[in-house]
């Protein structure tokens, strides 16, 4: 026996599975037998008080989970740091434990009322005492983590735990002597499994397969070199023999009903004190404030979700609910997260969402000096699709020039902002860092999303059984888009010409539809291919059969425009006389043409500088109110992301996957429509011709 070794226990007398309040318990409710559960109990208890002391804290009616002691707290020396029980079945275990530490010695901290913490359950310090392993998301709040690590002058790590069956950290992670960790990484989430990476030599992590996770494997009590748990498989005994420790399997199939093993039903007292080692904690904590219909339109729930999933916390500090129907709510959030970087994340989101970061004071963004061109400091903010407004000597400034993944330039004498791309910042520039003083604009969501009879189609992925419905819609707003003047921007791939769309965006293109055109090498050539020849990539248009010499028939379209010098030179030379490129030369739509490595030529017009070409791109997409992408990828997302919010756009594609990337931007005035691109020409024709003889009648 090791006498500087203690652990509290609490004999089963009183337990039972009298509810459910995790998924073990599930199925088991009056399903456990006591007499068992003592049997099991008292092997454990004479495992342990063979290699350490036992502390008995007494039983109590009517509180079955009282067994389950390392819920107790947390205990570092001398102190303690009480457990705050999550749900009402346990609460009231907390006057006893208090009673039983008290009674101790121990200095006893209490955290407030609101902030659930379950002690040892989901804090788990190093057998080396020099950190500690703190768990989040089920039954302790993040937020407390910045408490213990005040109170007990430690370093504390914070690991987010994913899988509802794995809902205390002592479930699933288990330090052991030296240095070693046996734990399950699926319980986790990528940021926590990179932190224990990070912190634990891959020689000494020891994984656990599923079957051994459910089986509470993690949930063991290490002394020294003995580990006493559940039954184990053999390969993991094994795999822990061959690192030096003994282990001791003791049945525990009555707890484990419960949701709870060897390691719950002990609560380690004397854990190692290193007095030099200090408090240290990476959790980070803002404010945030939100105005608007913030419960219709579900923005508060999207906020507190975005919070959650993104690994953060959460506190509800103030919110008031508008009085009348159309009157605007307001909130204000604490948001906690683990550490630096997925505060920025997190916050950066919720800034998209319209968020303001809150201070006590009206505060300017963060400015920083560039040193070299093309280079700005880690924590710049980066931009989104929506209008933004930056604080700049205590008045917001519109940030000019608005797009996707760029950074926003200040100048205070001014003031004025803009959006940059990162290749475009000169030295001596001052940049926005953090996310202090910023905002995005957002219109208010409406109570009644059925405002306009024949509103434009909300964001998402649309089916092929819709197609007719979103294009009727498409072909209304480009109907009054044109009477009214308005611009529509063609993002078009090569696909249009082999699915037979080139009569159709033609039409489109000549009779009034589309501003500009933007592609790459391939829609160009193919539409000159088959415009010359009849073919695209060989295959004869008009019976779908490859002809005889077609695989050169696009390396002849090349050669052919290049003889002529342009495009628009070949179709002033009447060389070129039908297809898209002929009629935006005859009708003045311009258009670019982006090169790539894989361009064969490429076509005089065609812009190898990729830099150049994103730049006319952009020339051309600004003070567009439509953007129709169709079938090219690539290209989609790039013009997607320098094209502000406010913008609609459509993007059509066979590939589900394409049309997503368009969708996640977030824009509400997005879709995606998953169908063939020459059909969905074939129907928007139709329709517009439709709509041309409803007109003329009326």
């Amino acid at each position: 026996m090791t006498a500087s070794i203690r652990f509290l226990m609490c004999s089963p007398h009183h337990y039972e599975v009298d509810y459910v309040i995790n998924p073990w318990m599930k199925g088991n409710v009056h399903r456990s037998s006591r007499e068992t559960a003592q049997t099991q109990w008292q092997a454990l208890y004479q495992l342990i008080t063979e290699r350490a002391q036992v502390d008995l804290i007494k039983p109590q009616p009517g509180w079955p989970d009282l067994v389950f002691t390392a819920n107790a707290g947390l205990v570092l020396g001398k102190k303690v740091v009480l457990s705050r029980f999550l749900h009402p079945e346990r609460q009231g275990e907390e006057p006893f434990f208090k009673e039983w530490f008290e009674q101790q010695g121990y200095t006893v901290y209490e955290l407030p009322p609101e902030l659930p913490f379950e002690g040892a359950g989901d804090a788990l310090l190093s057998r080396e005492g020099n950190l500690l392993w703190a768990g989040y998301g089920f039954r302790t709040e993040l937020d407390t983590h910045a408490y213990v690590a005040k109170w007990l002058d430690i370093e504390v790590l914070s690991l987010r735990l994913m899988d509802e069956r794995f809902y205390h950290l002592d479930t699933c992670f288990c330090p052991l002597t030296d240095g070693y960790l046996l734990y399950y990484p699926p319980a986790f989430d990528a940021y926590s499994n990179r932190l224990i990476e990070l912190r634990v030599p891959a020689e000494k992590r020891i994984a656990v397969e599923e079957k051994d996770a459910a089986n509470f494997a993690c949930n063991a009590v290490n002394i020294d070199r003995t580990i006493v748990m559940n039954t184990i498989s053999a390969e993991l005994r094994q795999r822990l023999n061959q690192v030096g420790f003994e282990v001791v399997e003791t049945p525990l199939t009555e707890f484990l009903k419960a949701g709870g093993a060897a390691k719950c039903l002990t609560l380690r007292v004397t854990e190692p004190l290193r007095p030099d080692l200090h408090a240290e904690t990476k959790l980070e904590s803002a404010t945030i404030q939100m105005q608007g219909h913030l419960l219709d339109s579900g923005l508060v729930n999207r906020a507190l979700d975005l919070i959650v999933e993104g690994g953060g916390s959460f506190q509800v500090l103030k919110f008031d609910l508008g009085e009348q129907r159309q009157s605007l709510s307001s909130a204000e959030i604490r948001v906690s997260a683990p550490d630096h970087a997925v505060m920025e994340a997190l916050m950066g989101q919720l800034i998209d969402l319209g968020a303001i970061a809150f201070t006590p004071a009206a505060a300017d963004a963060h400015l920083e000096t560039i040193q070299k061109a093309g280079v700005v400091p880690d924590d710049f903010y980066s931009t989104t699709i929506y209008p933004t407004e930056v604080q700049v000597n205590g008045a917001w400034v519109r940030v000019q020039g608005q797009r996707m993944d760029g950074v926003v330039v200040v100048n205070p004498a001014q003031p004025a902002a803009n959006c940059r791309l990162l290749r475009d910042v000169q030295a001596g520039e001052q940049v926005v860092v953090g996310f202090e003083g910023i905002r995005t604009v957002r219109k208010p969501a409406s109570r009644d999303r059925k405002t306009e009879e024949f509103s434009f189609m909300g964001a998402g992925v649309s089916s092929e059984r819709r197609v007719e419905l979103v294009v009727e819609q498409v072909a209304w707003e480009m109907r009054k888009l044109r009477d009214q003047g308005g611009k529509v921007v063609v993002v078009a791939g090569p696909v249009v010409v082999h699915t037979g769309g080139v009569e159709h965006l033609g039409q489109l293109i000549r009779e009034g539809y589309v501003q500009a055109l933007l592609g790459g090498n391939a829609i160009a050539v193919h539409d000159i291919e088959q415009a010359l020849m009849g073919t695209s990539l060989g295959v004869d248009m008009n019976r779908g059969v490859s002809v005889r010499g077609g695989h050169r028939h696009h390396l002849r379209a090349i050669n052919t425009i290049r003889r002529c010098g342009s495009i628009a030179q070949a179709v002033e030379q009447g060389v070129l006389q039908r297809g898209i490129m002929y009629e935006c030369v005859r009708h003045q739509v311009p258009y670019s043409l982006a090169g790539s490595i894989r361009d064969d030529g490429p076509l005089p017009d065609t812009e190898m500088d990729l830099l150049k070409a994103q730049a006319d791109y952009s020339r051309l997409v600004q003070d567009a109110d439509m953007i129709l992408m169709l079938s090219t990828m690539l290209h989609s997302i790039g013009v997607g992301n320098m094209t502000p919010a406010g913008v609609k756009m459509v993007c059509v594609d066979i590939n589900p996957a394409v049309v997503t990337k368009l969708s996640d931007r977030g824009s509400i005035e997005s879709t995606g429509v998953v169908t063939d691109v020459g059909l969905f020409l074939s129907l928007l024709v139709k329709q517009l011709e439709r709509l041309t003889q409803v007109y003329a009648v009326g």
